[in-house]
């Protein structure tokens, strides 16, 4: 078995994997004020409740767009995992090449996406990500990454809307059934939502054309990914581990 982390700007997502089989996965906020020892009991409790033997564990695959939080989370499995973590960075064996003026500009969690949705689908595809912001990122038939464009995420346009509009309280990210609202809460549902599900599809109808390729695929994750597709159609394929699956590929490719 192996343990794969994915350490995001607002959570962080571990997984294990049996072979190709997810046995298990967890989600956690990220605390850049933990300890290794905080980090590394907490995980261990994980296993506990689990019922999981962290013996079984061969090895741990880690990405992170979190530089801050790191020496936690490596140290952590190295003191109670006893293995030195696999750090998914630009220089590894991926199976895609990333056509940028600087390929180690792209994170890590997109490069882990993007090679994770090629081997698993095949190109061309557009790989969406609805996490902390909302990515989109185009790889060909033959591997190459060749765009990537960044957005803010569903719930940081949210935030944003609820912190200066003083009358705008908080409410759940869902999707209306029509345009024509007649509450608040509706009313701030369909401009967040449809407003969001408008913009992926403008962007896909744009590739698609600048790029001539009517057959591009489209990969949706993250965790709104499921909100998005309710809304649109457009949204083919919907894996919300494509992340973990990812960091077990790339394992597999590099060990």
């Amino acid at each position: 078995m192996i343990l794969v982390i994915d350490v995001g700007n607002t959570n962080i997502v571990l997984g294990v994997f049996d072979g190709a089989t997810l046995v298990k996965s967890w989600r956690m906020t990220t605390g850049l004020n933990r300890t290794a020892d905080e980090v590394g009991t907490f995980i261990l409790s994980l296993f506990q409740n689990a019922t999981i033997d962290v013996q079984q564990v061969e090895n741990v695959v880690i990405s992170s767009v979190v530089p801050d939080i790191m020496y936690s989370i490596t140290h952590a499995i190295k003191k109670y995992f006893k293995r030195s973590p696999f750090i998914i960075d630009s220089s590894i064996h991926t199976g895609i090449t990333v056509c940028m003026a600087n390929p180690k500009e792209l994170g890590a969690d997109r490069l882990v996406n993007c090679a994770g949705a090629y081997h698993l689908y095949g190109g061309p595809l557009l790989v969406i990500d609805y996490g902390t912001a909302t990515t989109y990122d185009v790889i060909t038939a033959d591997g190459r990454f060749i765009t990537g464009i960044t957005a803010p995420g569903i719930r940081i346009s949210a935030d944003a809307l609820f912190t200066r509009a003083a009358l705008l309280g908080k409410v759940e990210l869902e999707v209306p059934p029509s345009t024509l609202v007649t509450n608040t809460i509706s009313s701030v549902q369909a401009g967040i939502v449809f407003s969001h599900i408008g913009a992926t599809e403008y962007i896909i109808n744009r590739l698609k054309k600048e790029l001539n390729e009517d057959t591009l695929k489209v990969v949706a994750t993250g965790g709104l990914s499921k909100l998005i597709a309710a809304g649109s159609d457009m949204l083919e394929i919907i894996n919300p581990i494509l992340t973990l699956e990812g960091l077990r590929i790339l394992y597999e490719l590099n060990r």
